[in-house]
């Protein structure tokens, strides 16, 4: 497992993502993971940078080991996600991303497209981010060149 199960796990999400949110809150937590829920509380229209930032920020200072996004396609989250330093934030919509995002890019923010992948799509992805490692070799020296 290439994540630290001592340290939390922060999700967020907008109004679109918020009841598979919850779900996964309750679905990791179960698995043995702290989580962090940075928002939203309750299934009300949000502006999705307002959830984005926090758990972008847990992930940038440490707090969190990795962070979760979702909203309706994703794209809003992942691009709020990606404005910070060391954060690498994909969207992914099936397994062959996902395991692509870590072996390669060290992913360390999944964003996850609400409105189109199905609650148990979304809990495998999740699943197989945790369990795919970064690679490293010739992919460390790419994901080092990310940042600005």
């Amino acid at each position: 497992m290439p994540f630290d199960k001592t340290k939390p796990i922060a999700i967020g999400s907008d109004h679109a993502g918020f009841a598979y949110k919850q779900e996964l809150v309750e679905w990791l937590t179960e698995k043995g993971w702290q989580v962090l829920d940075k928002g939203v509380g309750e299934n009300r229209s949000v502006d999705y940078p307002d959830y984005a930032h926090p758990v972008a920020d847990s992930v940038e200072n440490g707090s969190a080991v990795f962070g979760i996004l979702l909203c309706g396609s994703g794209n809003g989250v992942n691009m709020t996600a990606n404005k910070h330093r060391g954060i690498r934030s994909a969207l992914c919509w099936n397994s062959d991303v996902v395991r692509l995002v870590r072996l390669h890019n060290d992913a360390n923010v999944l964003c996850l497209p609400a409105r189109f992948i199905a609650l148990e799509l979304a809990k495998q992805l999740v699943e197989l981010f945790i369990d795919t490692p970064f690679e490293g070799g010739r992919h460390a020296k790419r994901v080092e060149k990310i940042t600005c």
